[in-house]
């Protein structure tokens, strides 16, 4: 049994790292593919939803977020406590199985709860790798090593998503549960080879010393909370972009297939711009990075309410990308400084606090937006954008305040 303040000893290969990222890969790959086509598969149509159908694909797709944050900090407590690849391969595992049997029915009760059960096993999953990432990442390189983490878990998502858009394009409605079979068979096989490629290496096995009454006290830390509450609104936005971003896209005069494209060009670009912007976070400085990445944040944010109101327009479309390329900056910066928070014995605890706040964001952006759509229309929409925008502005004022707890104060040096 290792000790908790023991460096973990490099493996040949440096095979963890890259059995945590095929992992993350395979993982969001299937995430995202089921995601593209979950708001249609519950109400079985894919065009034209209606009101009520938006508001119950949202309740439905929040069961998700409300099992990983209700659950996910006991996720990272069992794996600082016994390790972390019994509890990331476990919720691969459960998410295959839960893919699966959604394929067999759109009861929406059922699906409700494969969602709520499957939120669960998500939450396992991420505490789980980002405490890999960060033991095995030296300081120096860990704003790189997070940011090709970022890269194959966003890239992950955006294919997935690119690819459930285009088959939601090509399938019909009553064909849609073999989406949710591929998601499963992603899943298994990315276990596989996650499997294969850690056989062999050496594992942080947990420790007997765990005290989860002193870990919760420095997780909720206030240098903790500034770097994660940003993602709290960033994911209000995400969340709901992810669910109904193609009935949207459909509003405006753009097919399922277009928008599939431009998001799997989107995805790839993630490849190169997540680890540079990583080796940035370690030269410069995670503060700085964060900051550039919440100003683009904002920026997609107004561009998107432009492009809503006044559709396909060059300078919008122009704004709206120099901000979502400035927005990925945020991603890398903020994981490595939350790593650089933390110690190894209490690291997936803390990590933890990052996937329930994203969960919580989705589900809170979920509710707040299809709330105000159903009730306003697109006015709706541009109110919840400036609300999360608002948010995220006085929360980066909050955390550049606090420079002593959180900035670098010169290059190469880490987020303290």
């Amino acid at each position: 049994m290792p000790s908790p303040a023991a460096p973990l000893t490099p493996t040949p290969g440096r095979r963890p790292l890259l059995a945590v990222l095929v992992a993350t890969f395979f993982v969001r790959l299937g995430f995202g593919l089921t995601l593209a086509v979950f708001a249609s598969y519950i109400v079985g149509r894919s065009t034209g939803l209606e009101g009520s159908d938006v508001g119950a694909a949202g309740l439905i797709s929040a069961m998700a977020p409300v099992g990983e944050f209700s659950t996910v900090l006991l996720s990272g407590a069992l794996a600082d406590r016994y390790g972390r690849w019994p509890i990331l391969f476990s919720g691969m595992a459960a998410a295959a199985i839960l893919f699966a049997v959604a394929a067999t029915t759109r009861d929406r009760f059922a699906l409700g709860a494969i969602n709520l059960v499957f939120g669960i096993a998500s939450g396992a999953i991420l505490a789980a790798s980002l405490a890999v990432v960060g033991d095995r990442a030296d300081e120096s390189r860990r704003g790189y090593e997070m940011g090709r983490f970022d890269a194959m878990n966003l890239f992950g998502w955006v294919g997935g998503f690119a690819l459930g858009f285009g088959l939601l394009g090509i399938l019909p409605n009553d064909r849609l549960g073999l989406v949710f079979a591929g998601g499963s068979v992603a899943l298994a096989a990315g276990l596989a080879l996650t499997a294969g490629l850690l056989r062999g290496a050496r594992t942080y096995h947990g420790t007997q010393s765990y005290n989860l009454r002193n870990v919760l006290r420095n997780v909720f830390r206030r240098s903790v909370l500034l770097v994660t509450l940003p993602w709290l609104v960033i994911y209000m936005l995400i969340g709901t972009a992810l669910v109904f971003l193609g009935t949207a896209a459909q509003g405006i005069g753009i097919s399922t297939t277009s928008l599939a494209l431009v998001i799997g060009g989107g995805g790839a670009i993630l490849v190169v711009t997540q680890p540079y912007y990583g080796g940035l976070a370690d030269r410069f400085g995670r503060n700085r990075l964060m900051t550039i990445g919440a100003t683009g944040f904002v920026g997609t944010m107004v561009f998107a309410s432009l492009l809503l109101a006044y559709g396909v327009e060059d300078l919008v479309l122009i704004g709206l990308g120099v901000s979502v390329i400035m927005a990925l900056a945020y991603g890398p910066a903020a994981l490595a400084a939350l790593a650089d928070l933390t110690f190894e014995m209490s690291r997936a605890t803390t990590m933890s606090i990052y996937s329930l706040t994203i969960s919580l964001g989705m589900l809170v952006g979920l509710i707040a937006s299809t709330g105000l759509y159903s009730r306003y229309g697109n006015p709706g929409i541009y109110l919840f954008f400036g609300l999360v925008s608002t948010g995220l502005i006085l929360l980066t004022v909050a955390r550049l305040r606090e420079d002593v707890a959180i900035a670098s104060v010169a290059p190469t040096t880490p987020a303290r």
